[in-house]
């Protein structure tokens, strides 16, 4: 059974990296009225994806890894271009109160 991490929605940021209790790196990104997690590093090199550009399309939410520009998919993980070629792992996410919570178990484990 998945374990939650709660996230103080005071104060956070549209896109923040945060870390699970295993030390493993997620980046959280609030777009419109959703928040999304996915691994914060990126599968092509060692790039923070929080640190990207976020692109808030409703159909397809996406960021774009600040280092090569490969993009992915913020909803599931999947990646969009290359030079990524392997998708990264997507956790689930839910509002509860004053506070987002993250899974610690990615939806595809």
């Amino acid at each position: 059974m998945a374990e939650w991490v709660r996230i103080p929605l005071k104060g956070l940021a549209e896109k923040a990296c945060i870390q699970l209790p295993d030390g493993h790196k997620v980046a959280l990104f609030h777009v419109g009225d959703a928040f999304y997690a996915i691994d914060d590093t990126c599968t092509h090199e060692e790039a923070s994806l929080s640190e990207g550009t976020v692109y808030d399309d409703e159909d397809e939410p996406q960021v774009e890894c600040p280092k090569h520009g490969a993009i992915f998919d913020i909803a599931t993980g999947e990646v969009r271009s290359l030079p990524a070629v392997k998708s990264v792992h997507s956790y689930e996410t839910k509002v509860e109160g004053d506070a987002v919570l993250v899974s610690t178990q990615p939806r595809d484990a």
